[in-house]
C-alpha cells in the first residue's frame, strides 16, 4: 500500500507543480473511478459537468477503452479536481509526432499460394487508421469487386470541409476527425493563437499532410497499376492487406502534431465502431516514455488489445542511438523499420574523377554531367550555414554552384529550397556522424544527392585542399535487386526497452525506407508550402512505414485465424522473423556497417511466408498483463488507470520477465564477478499439427551457459498447451559484452517443419 500511495502523491504533487509554474488554463486528460457515480446523473457526461468542470469546458468523454474526460482547466478547477476522491490520475494533454522521415513481395507475399489466397487478401477484416486522415478519391482506395461491409461495423462517416458520406465505399467504412485537443491547444491557452489553419488544412478526415493517406495504402491499398512517384519506383502499388477495409481516424494536424486527448477520443470510437486492427505511426519525438499510466497511446491500446483487437504503432526514428525505441508497453506491436532491394541512386562525380555513391529523387531536369563550383558553407564555422538554415546562405558565394549542405535541424529538402533561393544550382546533403551512411531518397526540387557521412567528409577534404575543385550529380533512376536488403534503417529506434529492459524491444522491424504508397493531392510530395507538383503517389521512409506493414500482416493473420488473439498474431510474426538478408548473410546495421543485434531489430524482419504457420505460439491474456504491471510495482489504483477495472495484485511479487512474451531478455547486476542465474518460464500454444513433437536448439550467448527444461515437448488432440523453463547462467569474470552493452542467442522449438525462434539478450544493469 505504501507504493500506492506514493505513486499518487507523487502524481499530484507532479500535476501541481506544473499548474503552478503556469497559471493559464490548459488540457487534462482525467481518469475517472466510473463506478464512483452518484446514480443521480443520468450521464457521466452530467456527473463530469456537475461536479468536476462546466459543460462548454469538456473536450472528450471516455468510456470505452479509458474512462473519464479530457476538459480545459484553470488553475483551480484543476487543483480541486486532484482532491476529489474518485479521481485516479491527471495528466496535462502533450503533443506527439508523426513518425516519419514493392515491399509485400519482399515480405514473402505470393499472388497464387500462402497467407493473401488463405485470407482473400484480408477481405473481411477493419483496419482502424489513426493519422491524419485520407485522399479518398486515390485508386488505391477503390471498392471495386468488394464484397459487403462487415455486418458487425458500428461505425459512421463523418462529414465536414471537402469530406461527405459520399467519400465513403465499401473499402473505406469509416472517417471521423478528432480535433478538440488541438483547437483548445491552439486557441489562446498554452500561450498559442489560432485553432485550425483552414487555409492548409481540412476539418474533415479529408488528408492535407499526405501521411495518413500514405500508411492507410501501406496497410490496405488496392492495386494501382502505372504507379509511380515521378517516374521512380514504377509498377503496380499495392498495400500488404489489399482487400481488407478501412476506418479512418483522423488525429492529427498539418504542422501541429497529435494531441493525446484527440488520440485517446479515437482510441475509444475505434473500439466502439468495431475495428479489428488499429495501427498508429505516433509517438514521443525525443525517444523518451512516459509510464504506462501516463501514455494514452498505451492506455488506449491496452483498452483495444484487452478486447481482441491487435495494435501496432512505429518505434521512433531516433536512431542508431540506443534507448531510443518508443511505444514501450508489452500489449503493443512495436515495429522498426528496414530497407527492402529497391533504391534511387544517384553519384556525386568529382573533376578529379572520382565518384561517390548516394541517393535521390530529382525528378527535373538533370545537370547533363556539366560541371559546376563546389561549396561549403560550413568552412566559415557558422552553424546555419553548414546546415543551410533559413537565411544562412550567402547568394554572391552560392550562386552557379553546388552547395554542400550538413544533415539535421531542419527538413533535408528544405535545405534545396534555401541553396535554390540563394541561386545555387545542385546540394550534396551530408550526412553527420550521428547518422552515419543511413541514406533516404527525397523528392529534392533541385539536383540533389544524399551521401553518407564518409562520402560527405572525403568530398569536403578534397574541397579544402582544392579551392577551385567542381563536381556534377548524376541520378541513376530505380534499381531493384539491391543487396544486401534488408538492413536494419539508420533511423530506426533501437533497444534496450527504456522503461523495462525485461521486455526486448523493438519486437520486429518491417520495411520502411523508400516506400510508395498512395498521397494527398493538398501538397506536393516534398510537403512544403512552395512545393507545386501533384502526385497521386509518394516516397517517404520512417518507422511510419513499417508500422503499416505489420497492421496488413495482422489483418491477413487475423482474416486466416479468426481465432488468434493480439499475442498469438505478434507471437507468429516474431518466432518466425528472418535473421539473415538476401545475400543469406546476417543482418546488417545501416549506420555501422556492422551485424545487426536484437536490440536493432528485435526478433528480426517480419516474414510472412512463414508466418502464417508458426507451429508454436505464445499466448497472453489481460491477466498476465495484470501481473507484468504487478511485477513491476504498480499499486492497484495506478494499475486500474490503464485496465479500467479494479485488480487486487498477489501477495507474491511475479517476475516481470515471466510475462510469456516471444523474446527473453536477461538482466545481471553490473560489478558482479560471480556466477549468477535467471530462469523464466514460458508457456507456447500449439496452432499446427495436432500430434507434434518440439525439440529445443539452443544458441547460447557468448559467455553464457543456457539450460532449457524439458528438452521435449509432446503435443497430441488433448495437450495443445505446454510449459519449459530456462535457466540462464552467467560468470561476472568471463562474460564480455558487445559495443551495445549486450550478448545475443535464443532458444528454438523444432519439429522438422516449423522453427519457433525468441531471441535471448543477456546484459548489466547498475543495481538500483
Amino acid at each position: 500500500m505504501a507504493s500506492i500511495h506514493l505513486q499518487l502523491v507523487l502524481l499530484t504533487v507532479f500535476l501541481i507543480t506544473k499548474i503552478s509554474a503556469d497559471q493559464t488554463a490548459k488540457t487534462y486528460i482525467i481518469r475517472v473511478d466510473s463506478s464512483s457515480k452518484p446514480s443521480v446523473f443520468p450521464t457521466h457526461f452530467h456527473w463530469y459537468s456537475a461536479e468536476f468542470t462546466e459543460p462548454t469546458t469538456i473536450l472528450h468523454v471516455y468510456d470505452t477503452v479509458f474512462h473519464g474526460f479530457s476538459a480545459v482547466l484553470t488553475l483551480t478547477q484543476a487543483a480541486s479536481v486532484l482532491q476529489h476522491p474518485s479521481i485516479l490520475a491527471a495528466f496535462e494533454d502533450s503533443r506527439r509526432h508523426l513518425h516519419t522521415t514493392r515491399s509485400p513481395q519482399f515480405l514473402g507475399l505470393r499472388n497464387q499460394r500462402g497467407l493473401w489466397s488463405e485470407s482473400d487478401y484480408g477481405s473481411d477484416v477493419i483496419i482502424g487508421v489513426l493519422d491524419t486522415g485520407i485522399w479518398p478519391e486515390r485508386r488505391s482506395f477503390s471498392d471495386l469487386n468488394l464484397g459487403p461491409v462487415p455486418k458487425r461495423w458500428r461505425g459512421t462517416c463523418e462529414s465536414g470541409v471537402k469530406f461527405s458520406v459520399r467519400n465513403c465505399n465499401k473499402k473505406i467504412i469509416g472517417a471521423r476527425f478528432f480535433s478538440k485537443g488541438h483547437e483548445a491547444a491552439n486557441s489562446g491557452f498554452g500561450g498559442m493563437v489560432g485553432g485550425i489553419n483552414e487555409t492548409t488544412e481540412f476539418k474533415s478526415p479529408r488528408d492535407a499532410d499526405g501521411h495518413g493517406t500514405h500508411t492507410a495504402s501501406t496497410a490496405a491499398g488496392r492495386y494501382a497499376f502505372r504507379a509511380s512517384m515521378e517516374g521512380y519506383a514504377s509498377g503496380i502499388a499495392k498495400g500488404v492487406a489489399p482487400k481488407a477495409r478501412l476506418a479512418v481516424y483522423k488525429v492529427c494536424w498539418k504542422g501541429a502534431g497529435c494531441f493525446d486527448s484527440d488520440i485517446l477520443a479515437a482510441f475509444d470510437a475505434a473500439v466502439n465502431d468495431g475495428v479489428d486492427v488499429i495501427s498508429i505511426s505516433i509517438g514521443g519525438g525525443d525517444g523518451i516514455s512516459s509510464p504506462y499510466y501516463l501514455d494514452p497511446i498505451a492506455i488506449g491500446a491496452y483498452g483495444a488489445v484487452s478486447r481482441g483487437i491487435f495494435v501496432s504503432s512505429s518505434a521512433g526514428n531516433d536512431g542508431p542511438n540506443g534507448m531510443s525505441v518508443t511505444n514501450l508497453a508489452p500489449w503493443i506491436t512495436t515495429v522498426g523499420a528496414g530497407t527492402i532491394d529497391r533504391n534511387f541512386p544517384a553519384e556525386v562525380i568529382l573533376n578529379d574523377g572520382r565518384k561517390f555513391s548516394g541517393v535521390s529523387l530529382y525528378a527535373g531536369e538533370p545537370l547533363s554531367n556539366k560541371m559546376y563550383p563546389l561549396i561549403y558553407p560550413g568552412k566559415t564555422g557558422v552553424l546555419s550555414a553548414s546546415l543551410c538554415m533559413e537565411n544562412s546562405l550567402d547568394p554572391n558565394s552560392v550562386k552557379g554552384k553546388i552547395v554542400i549542405c550538413d544533415r539535421g535541424s531542419s527538413p533535408r529538402v528544405a535545405k534545396g529550397l534555401v541553396v535554390k533561393k540563394a541561386g545555387g544550382v545542385g546540394m550534396v546533403l551530408a550526412n553527420g556522424a550521428s547518422n552515419g551512411e543511413g541514406l533516404v531518397g527525397d523528392a529534392h526540387l533541385i539536383p540533389a544527392c544524399a551521401v553518407g557521412s564518409d562520402a560527405g567528409d572525403q568530398i569536403k577534404a578534397y574541397l579544402a585542399s582544392n579551392p577551385k575543385a567542381s563536381a556534377t550529380i548524376k541520378f541513376l533512376g530505380t534499381v531493384i535487386g539491391i543487396k544486401p536488403a534488408p538492413v536494419v534503417a539508420s533511423f530506426s529506434g533501437r533497444g534496450p526497452n527504456g522503461l523495462n529492459p525485461e521486455i526486448l524491444k523493438p519486437d520486429l522491424i518491417a520495411p520502411g525506407v523508400n516506400i510508395l504508397a498512395a498521397w494527398t493531392e493538398a501538397v506536393g510530395p516534398t510537403g512544403l508550402d512552395s512545393d507545386t507538383r501533384k502526385t497521386e503517389f509518394n516516397i517517404l521512409s520512417g518507422t511510419s512505414m513499417a508500422c503499416p506493414h505489420v497492421s496488413g500482416a495482422a489483418a491477413l493473420l487475423k482474416s486466416a485465424h479468426p481465432d488468434w488473439s493480439p499475442a498469438a498474431i505478434r507471437s507468429a510474426m516474431m518466432t518466425t522473423a528472418s535473421l539473415v538478408d538476401n545475400s543469406f548473410n546476417p543482418m546488417i546495421d545501416e549506420s555501422s556497417k556492422k551485424w545487426a543485434t536484437p536490440y536493432d531489430y528485435g526478433a528480426g524482419h517480419l516474414n510472412l511466408d512463414l508466418a502464417m504457420d508458426p507451429g508454436l505460439v505464445y499466448d497472453l491474456t489481460n491477466n498476465d498483463y495484470v501481473s507484468f504491471l504487478c511485477a513491476i510495482e504498480y499499486g492497484p489504483k495506478t494499475i486500474q488507470v490503464i485496465t479500467k477495472s479494479p485488480v487486487n495484485c498477489p501477495m507474491r511479487k511475479p517476475l516481470p520477465e515471466n510475462l510469456n512474451y516471444p523474446s527473453m531478455a536477461a538482466l545481471f547486476p553490473s560489478g558482479s564477478s560471480g556466477v549468477s542465474s535467471k530462469t523464466f518460464f514460458r508457456m507456447v500454444t500449439n496452432v499446427g499439427e495436432k500430434n507434434a513433437v518440439y525439440r529445443v536448439m539452443v544458441e547460447s550467448p557468448k559467455g553464457v551457459k543456457v539450460s532449457v527444461k524439458p528438452g521435449k515437448l509432446v503435443f497430441s488432440e488433448t495437450v495443445k498447451r505446454l510449459a519449459y523453463y530456462v535457466t540462464i547462467t552467467v560468470d561476472g569474470k568471463n562474460l564480455v559484452l558487445d559495443d551495445s552493452g549486450a550478448v545475443y542467442g535464443s532458444v528454438s522449438w523444432v519439429d522438422g517443419k516449423h522453427v519457433v525462434r525468441s531471441p535471448i539478450v543477456v546484459t548489466q544493469i547498475d543495481p538500483l
